[in-house]
């Protein structure tokens, strides 16, 4: 009886720092074992750096729940499109051509392979005020095309994923590549999902590193939506998306440093478990 190959979606963020081909050496080596893998990848350092030198800052919204986001209008869309689909997404690929893996980069435009819907407004919190934005292009992935990914992965590629998104009227909107990556793996039933970025995980007090929640189970999601702040926000509503749709594991923790997906693999970082934890 044959068994279903073991499916890990590896999203690394794109802070300040990251180097997402630090991942390259470890991919190859899942991938030469018979491991499917996805890698979705970010590039908001990159952008805002572009954004600045092309006269159009960067904008960051915060909910009145406090999540955050890029302030994403058509010029920022356009400069993000530059980042994230091209020199960052060419780059991991380059990468991992160079180590004799076959990849192929995409954004979630391409195929459909992300669709979402547009948000038709915003609320956004600016000294201690509630504005309303109705005129940003980012949104939530609603669907994955499941049905190309696994041609793909079937075919022996490795998967490059980056935002942008698209609406079902073909309009290309932001979307928030940790989520993203959480409905990736709910769609390819993956075992395991990662999220690496510049935190180590996520911490019950933001300014002592040594509080470090190391181990979290789907009943006690309530405990780390507490303890999230900032960016962490995201990352704990795609760890429990993916949770809630069969995802066995999801680990918040480091891409730097020596082997960071084995670390994170080994217990290194914030693992969420549909398991009850003992």
């Amino acid at each position: 009886m044959s068994t279903q190959p073991h499916t890990i979606v590896i999203k690394v963020g794109g802070g300040e720092g990251i180097d997402p081909t630090n991942l390259t050496p470890e991919i190859a080596e899942l991938h030469e074992s018979g491991m499917r893998v996805i890698l979705v990848h970010g590039g908001s350092h990159e952008t805002n750096q572009l954004a600045e030198l092309l006269g159009h800052p960067t904008q960051t919204i915060t909910s009145p729940s406090g999540h955050q986001s890029r302030r994403t209008d058509r010029a920022t869309l356009d400069i993000f499109k530059m980042v994230y689909c091209g020199k960052v997404n060419k780059t991991v690929v380059e990468s991992l051509q160079a180590s004799g893996i076959n990849a192929i980069g995409l954004s979630g435009i391409d195929a459909g392979i992300w669709v979402g819907k547009r948000k038709s407004a915003i609320r956004s919190v600016v000294d201690g005020q509630t504005m309303i934005i109705r005129d940003d292009l980012t949104g939530r992935v609603e669907s994955v095309n499941a049905e190309f990914l696994y041609s793909l992965l079937d075919a022996g590629l490795v998967p490059v994923l980056t935002p942008p998104a698209v609406t079902p009227e073909g309009v290309a909107i932001n979307v928030d590549a940790d989520r993203a990556a959480a409905a990736t793996a709910r769609a390819l039933n993956a075992d395991e999902l990662l999220l690496l970025s510049n935190v180590s995980g996520l911490l019950n007090d933001p300014d002592d590193t040594d509080s470090m929640i190391h181990e979290i189970d789907i009943q006690s999601m309530d405990l780390a939506h507490n303890a999230a702040k900032g960016r962490m926000k995201n990352k704990v509503l795609a760890a429990q998306e993916a949770l809630e749709g069969g995802v066995a594991h999801v680990t918040i923790g480091s891409a730097g440093g020596d082997r960071p997906i084995e670390r994170a693999r080994s217990g290194a970082g914030t693992r969420f478990s549909l398991e009850p934890v003992t």
